[in-house]
């Protein structure tokens, strides 16, 4: 079977040391042909904004994106994409070290399409990423955002 890898994967994450990680994690696997990398909420809000109106074939396929965020935290960044109609077909996943039950509801509740808590452990993260690749990019079918 062909790897279904996403063309662009947009992570949202402030922690220089989680970003490195999860990059590396995506780059090393082959994951993706464009990884964007969003410090804070605020700015990816606007990013997804105005990739849907000027350039929706550059629309990310999935998103990483983490609860702890500054400007916009993941939930206002979250609520803000399944509030849009040209964006709320974009998987998302929210990939964060909070394992707070307010957390994971509230995600759930703004339609995420899974939580993920991240290991603190590198190999325990990789195996997460492992995990991600073979449900998210190898046996789901992602919805064509172009």
């Amino acid at each position: 079977m062909p790897k279904i890898k996403p063309n662009h994967v947009l992570l949202v994450e402030d922690n220089e040391g989680d970003i490195l990680l999860t990059t590396e994690a995506l780059e090393d696997r082959d994951l993706a042909d464009k990884i964007t990398v969003i410090r804070d909420g605020k700015l990816a809000i606007e990013f997804l904004e105005n990739m849907a109106i000027k350039d929706s074939a550059s629309l990310p396929d999935i998103i990483l994106l983490d609860v702890n965020l500054p400007k916009k935290n993941g939930h206002q960044v979250l609520h803000h994409i399944k509030e849009s109609l040209l964006l709320k077909q974009i998987p998302v996943i929210m990939l964060t070290t909070s394992s707070s039950e307010k957390d994971i509801m509230d995600s759930y509740k703004n339609h995420a399409n899974c939580y993920i808590t991240k290991p603190t452990d590198v190999d325990d993260f990789n195996r997460a990423m492992e995990s991600i690749e073979n449900f998210w990019m190898q046996t789901v079918t992602l919805p064509n955002n172009h």
